[in-house]
């Protein structure tokens, strides 16, 4: 090979991968809350090792039954946020996707309030992950997101926290109990028992349709909505729910419903859009 030639190949090389973000899929930080350590997976973006500017991030939640590596290892977080930013259509960023593969009530705190993890997610986890990388701290440059379960985390935090949000983009979501019967129903699988005080306080604070008729019309703009699900998705009739009651109460929101269900394949064909959409706040749109 003419040196001039290799001297090329190498130069591409070289900028091909200075081109791609880092993955770190099992970081973990203690818990006095939770009492022990929880992991968590992040998503560096491809200049990080080289600059010194402070980042954009994005809270990625994952579903039931996964855990910090699900986005990584089956929602392909690390080639399609490095496609979405080599093209532009996603300013660089840190995306953080904690684990919350617990056996308790995903997100949130338990009925009874023995397990705090909502208190975990908000009091030790956003501070510790605020110091630990160069991340700009003001809500303007902070998202959530999240699949299923991690789609219902997205709608409760940012409805409980709107001052914490810049944008929301709940995926096939699970919106929460429809019903008090529904919150019963799912108690009784986990062998929770809960006074009838108990369980409306946590239907009225867990039930994002309630905490959407909830929101005063000062607070209506206070998050940028996506919200998207399947057109065959089982979990259809909350996310369809949630958008009537937004129209209703004229909060302004993207809502999407495309061709495909409650699978891997669907989130991952949406992620490029959430990218999309919470740059556009962090660019100042």
């Amino acid at each position: 090979m003419k040196p001039l030639a290799f001297f090329l190949l190498l130069l591409l090389a070289n900028f091909t991968f200075a081109q791609s973000g880092k993955v770190l899929d099992s970081e973990s930080l203690p818990s006095k809350i939770l009492g022990g350590n929880r992991k968590y997976a992040v998503y560096l973006p491809p200049d990080y090792e080289t600059s010194k500017r402070s980042y954009p991030v994005l809270y990625l939640l994952h579903g039931a039954g996964d855990d910090q590596t699900g986005w990584v290892q089956f929602g392909e977080v690390l080639n399609i946020t490095d496609k979405a930013i080599a093209e532009g259509t996603a300013t660089p960023m840190i995306i953080v996707m904690p684990d919350a593969k617990t056996g308790q009530m995903g997100y949130f705190n338990s009925i009874k309030n023995d397990w705090r993890y909502e208190d975990f997610f908000f009091d030790e986890f956003i501070p510790y992950i605020e110091k630990t990388y160069r991340i700009k701290s003001e809500k303007r440059f902070r998202a959530v997101a999240g699949l299923s379960m991690g789609g219902g985390g997205s709608f409760m935090y940012a409805l409980h926290r709107p001052e914490m949000f810049s944008s929301a983009c709940p995926l096939s979501a699970y919106v929460g109990p429809l019903t008090i019967d529904d919150l019963k129903n799912f108690l009784n699988r986990t062998n929770t028992k809960a006074t009838d005080a108990e369980l409306e306080a946590y239907f009225k604070k867990h039930n994002a349709i309630n905490l959407v008729n909830d929101i005063k019309d000062d607070q209506k703009k206070a998050v940028r909505w996506y919200i998207d699900c399947g057109d065959d998705d089982f979990l259809y009739e909350g996310n369809s729910l949630i958008h009537i009651a937004m129209k209703k109460k004229e909060i302004p929101h993207e809502f999407r419903i495309r061709e495909g269900a409650h699978t891997w394949t669907y989130w991952r064909t949406a992620l490029p859009d959430v990218l999309h959409f919470v740059s556009q706040a962090f660019h100042q749109y």
